[in-house]
C-alpha cells in the first residue's frame, strides 16, 4: 500500500504552466515511463495500482480511493499523499517532499480533467470472470446414457437408467433422481460407481440423525425394517416425510443456521455479558424451519423483521459478538471505533450467512481476491446504519401469541389506571424506569427537583395523553434541557445527555457539594407549550433490559422529588411529588392501593408473558456514512449511499436520506431476489453440506475467488435453480424442507458408507460420493441421544434456555455450574450459548464458543472426549439411568438388560462376542460401565 502512488511523484514539470497548457505526452508520460511503470505498469501494479491507463488512475488502487478525480483534485488521493497529510502513506515513500512548484502542476493537472489523449473514453472492464458471481442458470440434466421417464407425478420426478450403472457388483436398486444423473455421470468418469444400498437398520439412523439431530427408538427402527422388507421405497419414502413433520426438524436444523451466524447468549467481551432474552430469535428459528417458511421470506423477515410483524427476526443482525457501549467508555474515539466494530459484526454475518463472501475482507481495503471495494463495504454499512447492538420489545405479528396477551394485560391495566386517575398521581415500578402519572398540564416548561444531594440518571422523559409513545423532552424535538450541575460529577457526566435519547449508565450524575444548600435538579424548556402528563426516570435502562444473572441486579434508585411546572405568568407552580402520591394520597384514599397492586401484578404478568425486552438489536437514527480510509473512523472520505456491492447490480436506488427501515427493506429484497447470483446457491450448498457431509463448494461461507472450486458446479446450479423454481410438482418455491427431501430421497444418500478399495485409491475423501461419507455426529447429537437412551429427554420445543453458570459480578468470568437434574435434560440446542466458557463435557467434542463464523465445525479426535465420555459427572449419572431403564424393560435378567442397552444405544443386539464380553464386565463390574463403554464406541458417535 505505501507504494501504491510512487509513480504518481514522477508527474514533474520544469516550469509552472497554465493548467490548459499542460502536455501529457511531452511532460508527463515521460516520466511515468522513467520512473513509474516499473512497479505500476503492465507487467506489474504494486497495492493494486496501474498507471500506464487513465481509467486505472481514476479507478485507484487497493485503497479504494480514486487516485486522480479529474477536476477535483481536493478528492484526489494523489495530491493527499504527495502534500505528507498523512506521514504514513506519504509519496515518495523514500525520499523528500515534493517541490511546491511540482504538487502546483499535478494539482493544476487533475483540476484540468487529467487529460489523457486517447484515453479519455476507456473504462476499466469489469467483466464477471468468476463462476460464483455470474448469474444461475439451469443446466441439462446429464443424458449420457441415461433416459428418464416421470414415474411418480404425486411425489414429484423420478428417473431410470437406460444403463443403469453397477452398485458394487449389483444392479442399481434405488430409483435414481436428476441429483442422481450428475454424480453418476462424474462417477463413470472416474471409473467408479455407487456402492451397494446401506441395510435398513443403518439408514434410518442415518437419515433421523441428519434431519432431527436423534437416533431413532429400538421400536421405530424395528417398525421400519418391518415395513422395508414389505416395500422399501414406501417405507423410506413414509420415513423420510414423517421426520421432516416432526417439530425436532426445526431444532436439528437451526443448530446449524446459529452456528453460522455465531449465535450467542454472551457479548463474547471482557465483560461477556449475559443478553436477556435473546433466545427469542433462536425459537424464531426453530419455528421457521418447522413451518417451511420460505428461504426468500426467512431471509427478509431477519433483516428487516420489524417492518414485516417478525421483530424477534433481527436477532440475526445482532448475532456476533461485540464490546457493549457502556464499558467502552466516553472517549470520543474509542465510542467511534467500537461502533466501527459493531458494524463490522454485522458485515460478518450478512456476508458469511447469507452472501457467501467475506465482505469483511473489503473494510479497510479493495477484497484482495473478490471484485469488492472498500466504497462497497461501507455503502453495504450504510444498510444497516440505523441497527445496534441492544434490547427492545420485539414487534410481533397481529395473531403473534405474545401479543395477543399483551394486547389483554394492557387493557388490565388500563383499567386499573382508570380508578387511580381522578384521584390524583401515583408512581409504577417498571423496573427498568418508574414512572410518575399525574393530572394533565399544559405548560412551556417542567423542572424536577430532587430531595437528596446524590442523583443519577440515564435519561427523564415527559410524555402527554395525546402522545403517549413520543418523549416531548428529546432534543430532537428542539427541546432544551439546563439544571444543576450542569456538567454533573467532577465535569464528567453533563446533564445534555438526559434528553438525547441514549440508554447507558447514569449518564448524568449530580453530587451535592459539602455545605452547599442547592439541590440537584433538571428542567426542560419545550419549543411550544405542551400537554403533559407522565414523567419517567431511568437511571440503568441499558443493563436492565440488555443483560441478567449479575450478583448485583441493575436497579433504579427511588428518587425523592417535587415536579414544578412553569405559569404563563412566568411563575413555578409545584405540581405533584413523590411524598403527595406515595404518602399523602395513600392516607386520604386507601382504596386506590388495590389498584397500584393489581398494576404491579399487570406488569410482572406483562414482562413474562407478553412481549419483553429482548436482544434482538435496537434502533437509531442512521448517521452519515462515508467510506473509512484503512478502516478507521479517524480518517473518513466520501460519502457513500446505502447499496449492495456493485459487482451484484446492488444499487438499491436509496440515499442518505434514507430511513433506517426502508434501507433495510430494500437490502432484503435485493438479496434474496432470484436474480442474486449468490443467495441460492450458497444456501443449497450449506443444506448438501449438513445432509452429506461436506458442501459441494467445501468452503460453504466463501464462494468467492479464495474459497474452493465446486466438485460438481453443474449439479450446484440445478439444485440453485430448482430451489428457486423447482420443476418437481407439489415443491414450493424456495422450500428448504422440499430441496432436503430431493437429497436424502437420492440413491446417492441411501447408499452403504462401508469403504470400498477401488473408491479408497482413486478418491479417499469421498467427495464424488461413491460411497455415503461417513462422519462423526456433533456434540449436540451424542448429548441428546445419551438423554434419549436413558429416557430423560425432555422433548419440550422452545422457550428459554437451561442455566449452566452461576450469577457473576460485571467483569468476573461466568463459572459453569455442575447441575444436572431434570430441568438441564433437554436438548442442548437449549442449553445456554456462551462465549468463551467451556462447558467441560462437550466442548471437548468441538462445539464451537461461536466468536467465529463455523459454517463447518471442526471434527478433532482426542482423549479428552473418550475421558469424558467415560468419567464425567453427567455420562456416569446418564449411564445409571441407562442401567436402570434396561433392568426394567428387559426384567432384570442380566442378558437381556445388556441386550437392552445395546438397542437404546446403538438401535441393534449385541453379537455373541460382545454379549460374552458385555456379560463379563457387568458381572466384575456393573451394568452402567457396560453403558459407558458402548458410549465410546465409534458406532454410537458416527452417522452409519
Amino acid at each position: 500500500m505505501i507504494r501504491c502512488f510512487l509513480l504518481l511523484f514522477c508527474l514533474l514539470a520544469p516550469q509552472t504552466l497554465p493548467a490548459e497548457e499542460i502536455d501529457f505526452e511531452e511532460q508527463i508520460l515521460p516520466i511515468l515511463e522513467e520512473r513509474c511503470l516499473y512497479c505500476h505498469g503492465e507487467d506489474e501494479q504494486e497495492s493494486g495500482l496501474r498507471l500506464d491507463l487513465r481509467a486505472r488512475m481514476l479507478r485507484g488502487g487497493d485503497s479504494g480511493l480514486s487516485a486522480v478525480v479529474p477536476g477535483k483534485p481536493e478528492k484526489s488521493y494523489l495530491i493527499e499523499v504527495i502534500n505528507h497529510v498523512d506521514e504514513d502513506m506519504a509519496m515518495p515513500p523514500d525520499d523528500d517532499k515534493l517541490p511546491d512548484e511540482e504538487i502546483d502542476l499535478l494539482t493544476r493537472w487533475i483540476k484540468a480533467g487529467a487529460v489523457v489523449p486517447g484515453q479519455m473514453d476507456d473504462v476499466v472492464n469489469e467483466e464477471i470472470d468468476h463462476w460464483a458471481f455470474k448469474r444461475v442458470v439451469r443446466p441439462e440434466i446429464p443424458q449420457s446414457g441415461v433416459s428418464f421417464q416421470l414415474a411418480n407425478p404425486e411425489r414429484g420426478v423420478s428417473f431410470q437408467l437406460a444403463n443403469p450403472p453397477q452398485r458394487g457388483g449389483s444392479q442399481l436398486a434405488t430409483p435414481p433422481t436428476p441429483i442422481d444423473a450428475f454424480l453418476l455421470k462424474q462417477l463413470a468418469e472416474q471409473g467408479l460407481s455407487y456402492s451397494p444400498p446401506a441395510d435398513p437398520r443403518s439408514l434410518i439412523r442415518r437419515v433421523s440423525i441428519v434431519l432431527t439431530g436423534i437416533a431413532p427408538t429400538p421400536e421405530q427402527t424395528n417398525e421400519f425394517i418391518e415395513a422395508s422388507a414389505i416395500d422399501a421405497e414406501r417405507a423410506y419414502s413414509t420415513l423420510v416425510d414423517r421426520l421432516l413433520q416432526s417439530p425436532h426438524f426445526g431444532e436439528r436444523w437451526a443448530q446449524h443456521w446459529l452456528d453460522v451466524i455465531r449465535w450467542a447468549e454472551t457479548n463474547g467481551s471482557e465483560a461477556n455479558l449475559y443478553r436477556k432474552n435473546a433466545w427469542i430469535y433462536r425459537d424464531y428459528v426453530v419455528r421457521s424451519f418447522n413451518e417451511d417458511k420460505p428461504y426468500n421470506v426467512f431471509v427478509q423477515e431477519q433483516i428487516a423483521g420489524d417492518s414485516m410483524g417478525a421483530g424477534e427476526a433481527t436477532g440475526f443482525l445482532v448475532a456476533g459478538p461485540h464490546v457493549p457501549a457502556a464499558t467502552v467508555g466516553r472517549e470520543p474515539t474509542a465510542i467511534r471505533q467500537a461502533r466501527a466494530d459493531r458494524m463490522d459484526e454485522i458485515m460478518q454475518t450478512v456476508g458469511a450467512s447469507v452472501m457467501g463472501v467475506t465482505i469483511g475482507c473489503a473494510r479497510c481495503h479493495n477484497h484482495k481476491f473478490d471484485p469488492i471495494t472498500i466504497k462497497d463495504y461501507y455503502s453495504m454499512t450504510g444498510v444497516f446504519q440505523d441497527v445496534e447492538f441492544g434490547s427492545r420489545h420485539p414487534e410481533f405479528a397481529p395473531d403473534h401469541p405474545r401479543r395477543k396477551r399483551g394486547e389483554e394485560i394492557w387493557k388490565e391495566i388500563a383499567k386499573q389506571r382508570a380508578v387511580l386517575r381522578p384521584i390524583g398521581g401515583w408512581e409504577e415500578d417498571w423496573g427498568a424506569f418508574r414512572e410518575m402519572h399525574f393530572k394533565p398540564v399544559t405548560t412551556k416548561a417542567i423542572r424536577v427537583r430532587f430531595k437528596m444531594g446524590n442523583v443519577g440518571l440515564d435519561e427523564l422523559e415527559v410524555f402527554g395523553p395525546d402522545n403517549y409513545g413520543e418523549n416531548l423532552a428529546h432534543k430532537r424535538r428542539g427541546t432544551k434541557v439546563s439544571g444543576f450541575p450542569e456538567d454533573g460529577t467532577e465535569g464528567r457526566n453533563p446533564i445534555r445527555r438526559v434528553n438525547d435519547g441514549e440508554y447507558g449508565t447514569m449518564a448524568w450524575r449530580a453530587k451535592k457539594e459539602k455545605d452547599s444548600n442547592e439541590q440537584p435538579y433538571v428542567q426542560f424548556d419545550f419549543e411550544q407549550p405542551e400537554k403533559i402528563s407522565r414523567l419517567r426516570l431511568s437511571s440503568n435502562r441499558e443493563y436492565f433490559y440488555d443483560t441478567d444473572y449479575l450478583d448485583k441486579k441493575p436497579y433504579l434508585p427511588r428518587y425523592e422529588y417535587d415536579v414544578d411546572v412553569l405559569q404563563s405568568d412566568g411563575t413555578w407552580q409545584p405540581w405533584v411529588g413523590t411524598w403527595f402520591v406515595n404518602t399523602q394520597l395513600d392516607k386520604e384514599h386507601p382504596e386506590r392501593k388495590a389498584a397500584l397492586r393489581e398494576i404491579q401484578n399487570q406488569i410482572e404478568t406483562l414482562a413474562e408473558e407478553g412481549p419483553r425486552p429482548s436482544f434482538v438489536g435496537r434502533f437509531v437514527r442512521p448517521d452519515v456514512t462515508r467510506v473509512l480510509l484503512r478502516g478507521s473512523p479517524e480518517n473518513p472520505r466520501d460519502e457513500v449511499d446505502p447499496a449492495g456491492p456493485a459487482i451484484f447490480d446492488g444499487d438499491l436506488g436509496l440515499t442518505q436520506q434514507a430511513p433506517g427501515p426502508k434501507r433495510r427493506a430494500e437490502f432484503a429484497k435485493w438479496i434474496s431476489s432470484e436474480e442474486n447470483p449468490l443467495t441460492a446457491r450458497v444456501m443449497v450448498n450449506r443444506l448438501w453440506h449438513h445432509v452429506f457431509g461436506s458442501g459441494i463448494v467445501p468452503t460453504t461461507s466463501d464462494f468467492g475467488k479464495a474459497g474452493a472450486a465446486p466438485t460438481h458446479p453443474e449439479l450446484l446450479d440445478w439444485l440453485a435453480a430448482e430451489f428457486v423454481q423447482p420443476t418437481v410438482s407439489g415443491n414450493e418455491a424456495w422450500s428448504v424442507k422440499s430441496m432436503i427431501r430431493q437429497m436424502v430421497m437420492s440413491a446417492a444418500f441411501r447408499q452403504s458408507s462401508a469403504p470400498r478399495p477401488e473408491g479408497i485409491a482413486k478418491d479417499a475423501g469421498s467427495a464424488l460420493l461413491w460411497r455415503f461419507p461417513p462422519k462423526r455426529v456433533e456434540a449436540e447429537v451424542i448429548r441428546d441421544s445419551i438423554l434419549q437412551a436413558s429416557g430423560s429427554l425432555d422433548r419440550t420445543v422452545g422457550g428459554r434456555s437451561y442455566r449452566i453458570h452461576n450469577e457473576k459480578k460485571t467483569y468476573a468470568q461466568w463459572e459453569v455450574v455442575k447441575n444436572y437434574g431434570p430441568e438441564t435434560w433437554r436438548r442442548m440446542l437449549y442449553q445456554e450459548r456462551m462465549r468463551r466458557v467451556d462447558d467441560q463435557m462437550f466442548t471437548a467434542f468441538d462445539f464451537p464458543d461461536c466468536g467465529q463464523v463455523r459454517a463447518k465445525r471442526p471434527v478433532s479426535t482426542t482423549p479428552l472426549q473418550a475421558l469424558n465420555l467415560m468419567n464425567s459427572d453427567f455420562v456416569i449419572q446418564q449411564s445409571e439411568l441407562i442401567a436402570e431403564r434396561a433392568k426394567q424393560e428387559s426384567g432384570g435378567e442380566l442378558k437381556a438388560a445388556i441386550i437392552r442397552c445395546f438397542e437404546l444405544l446403538l438401535s441393534r443386539q449385541p453379537e455373541t462376542d460382545e454379549l460374552d464380553s458385555c456379560l463379563e464386565l457387568a458381572r466384575r463390574t456393573s451394568l452402567s460401565l457396560v453403558c459407558r463403554t458402548l458410549l465410546n464406541t465409534n458406532e454410537f458417535a458416527f452417522l452409519p
